[in-house]
């Protein structure tokens, strides 16, 4: 019989922990954000069909969700106009999630401007993690997903 042997935690888990009073998202509220949100600025779209964050944006609108694509350039995303930031968004739009497909990093100014904005919720997709800017979210209100892909999501829960 071979012993049972303890691996270790893959690389990025290990630099990505929970922090220690952060909270996470339950399935409940999973499902409510999603269930409940009709708008979600895409921020770090490409124009690209083959990329992640043109798939996810594409399947979010294709689900009745209205995308507002966020990025430096371009001028059309899937039939919307690009905004080159968060706080370029008119205020008749209301944001209710920021989908983050930016390097963790680069999280935190756009937090900022989400809370600027008056979104409702920071969601940062797949492999993108930033404690700092988490908390600072959570504690402007805003609920905080990260690590988690909307599109899997909506999948997985509806």
């Amino acid at each position: 019989m071979l012993a049972a042997r303890r691996l270790p935690k893959p690389e990025w888990l290990a630099r990505h922990s929970p922090v220690k009073g952060q909270k996470t998202v339950n399935e409940k509220e999973l499902k409510d954000v999603l269930g409940h949100s009709k708008t979600v600025a895409v921020v770090g779209i490409s124009p690209k069909p083959d990329r992640p964050s043109y798939l996810v944006a594409a399947y979010l609108q294709s689900e009745g969700y209205r995308i507002v694509p966020v990025r430096p350039d371009d001028e059309e995303i899937l039939g919307e106009k690009v905004y080159h930031s968060l706080t370029e968004i008119p205020k008749d739009i209301e944001i209710d999630i920021v989908d983050v497909f930016r390097k963790s990093e680069d999280v935190p100014p756009v937090v900022e401007e989400a809370i600027q904005r008056g979104a409702k919720v920071v969601w940062m997709q797949e492999g993108i993690f930033n404690a700092g800017a988490a908390s600072r979210a959570e504690a402007a209100g805003l609920k905080v997903v990260m690590d988690r892909c909307m599109k899997k999501e909506r999948q997985r829960l509806f």
